[in-house]
């Protein structure tokens, strides 16, 4: 995932973990666009935030152990100015929050200044004493990685960029040899 964290992330070893925590895509499968009757150029970021806190456990299993859930669209308001934060997390293995900024299309570089000023307001107003800074993550439908990399430079808050695939975009051949729904829940039944 292209990411800053080696160089804002001071202890190598947190950075060194905090690359290996976060995958460069996920698979949000829970998500089916085809059940909710919307073509995915349709989707906006409340239905798919919608689809992971309805599925939070399953979000959560995608990263591993160690993430308790905060909240979805968690306000904030920072002299006079309202921001809310889609996905807040904590890891108790990083000891620090980690914000996931949901966009429904291809990375833009004004999301990294959106998820820059939640890092600030959220290490200025919520870190507790022993825990590093904040960690944020902008999860979106595509990015070119080398282009990330090179506009992330100047960002000295620990972030990284992924993208994710739903259901309906699943290798065709994959599908054919996984099982059904329905055979999975008859196989986890008994």
């Amino acid at each position: 995932m292209p990411n800053n964290f080696l160089s804002t992330i001071p202890d190598y070893k947190q950075a060194y973990r905090a690359i290996q925590m976060f995958k460069d895509e996920y698979m949000l499968d829970f998500i089916n666009v085809e059940e909710l009757g919307m073509r995915d150029e349709d989707i906006d970021e409340k239905v798919m935030e919608q689809g992971i806190v309805h599925n939070i456990k399953n979000f959560i299993m995608t990263f591993g152990k160690g993430f308790t859930f905060n909240g979805s669209q968690v306000h904030y308001d920072k002299l006079g100015h309202d921001h809310w934060i889609d996905l807040l997390f904590y890891n108790c293995d990083l000891r620090r929050l980690v914000v996931f900024e949901l966009k429904k299309g291809k990375f833009k570089t004004a999301y990294l200044g959106q998820l820059s000023s939640y890092l600030r307001i959220l290490n200025d107003d919520d870190r507790r004493e022993g825990e590093e800074p904040p960690i944020g993550i902008i999860l979106c439908k595509s990015a070119d990685k080398a282009y990330v990399e090179y506009v992330m430079q100047d960002f000295r808050q620990p972030m990284g960029v992924a993208t994710y695939k739903t259901a309906d975009e699943m290798n065709a051949k994959l599908l054919e040899v996984l099982p059904s729904k329905e055979q999975l829940e008859k196989l986890l039944g008994d």
